[in-house]
Parts: structure tokens; sequence; C-alpha cells
């Protein structure tokens, strides 16, 4: 799913929130915890209010080929002579370890999400949330 400003999404999983929770105003030196944790149920609803999406750093050309190779397979393979398509299936095999170190060095996208109650999430990946 990509994420979009004013996309309705839902979260995938529950989510904790912990860390020191204080009451507004309560001196920064001295904060005094009021609650332990703040429990996010799967399924809340929210908008998206922003997205922050570093800039994705380019493909290496073997990354670029896999890519190529793998729509192409996806887009037409059934269509294919049997040869053709097992040696495609071949070469697209042998460049997946490029794609993954691509995938590894990607960053990740991240969204500020205001809840239907009220709450807003900050820097939330997109792997947990669902379009509503």
């Amino acid at each position: 799913m990509t994420l979009t400003r004013g996309l309705r999404v839902r979260l995938a999983v529950d989510l904790r929130v912990t860390g020191t929770v204080t009451v507004a105003g309560d001196p920064a030196e001295e904060p005094a915890a009021v609650a332990g944790a703040l429990l996010l149920g799967e399924g809340t609803e929210g908008t998206v209010e922003r997205v922050d999406a570093p800039e994705e750093p380019r493909p290496d050309p073997e990354a670029a080929e896999y890519e190529r190779l793998s729509s192409l397979l996806e887009s037409f393979g059934a269509q294919m002579p049997a040869a053709s398509r097992e040696r495609l299936e071949e070469q697209v095999r042998g460049l997946e370890p490029a794609w993954e170190a691509y995938r590894g060095r990607r960053p990740v996208v991240t969204a500020r999400v205001r809840l239907d109650g009220g709450l807003v999430l900050e820097r939330v990946r997109g792997d947990v949330l669902t379009a509503a």
C-alpha cells in the first residue's frame, strides 16, 4: 500500500506505546509517570496527515534488471513458451540477491496519522497500516 496524504487507514496490529507518560505542564526535570503504557488496538482507524519518504537510492544495474525481468515474467509469463519462461525464471532467481540487497538499502517510509479518537501517531511505518 502506498501512503498518501488524506488516505484513511487502520492499524493492522496492536501497538503498545511505552516510555514515560507525564502530565502536560509538569516540569521537565521532574517527570512523574502517570501511566505505564498506552495500548492502541488493531483496527483503530485514522487519516494520514503527512508522509515522510526519504529519497530512495537508485538501484544498481542488477537490481533494476531484476525488477524489469520479474515484471515481464508476471505480465507475460503465462503466454510464453515453456522453455522461454523457464529461462526467464532462472534469470530472475539469479538476480534475487542483488534485489534483496537493494531492498535492504531502501529508506523506511513513515507517516503522521491522526486517529479518529484524537491521538496522533508520528513516524508510523507503513507496514503496520492498511487501507480502511
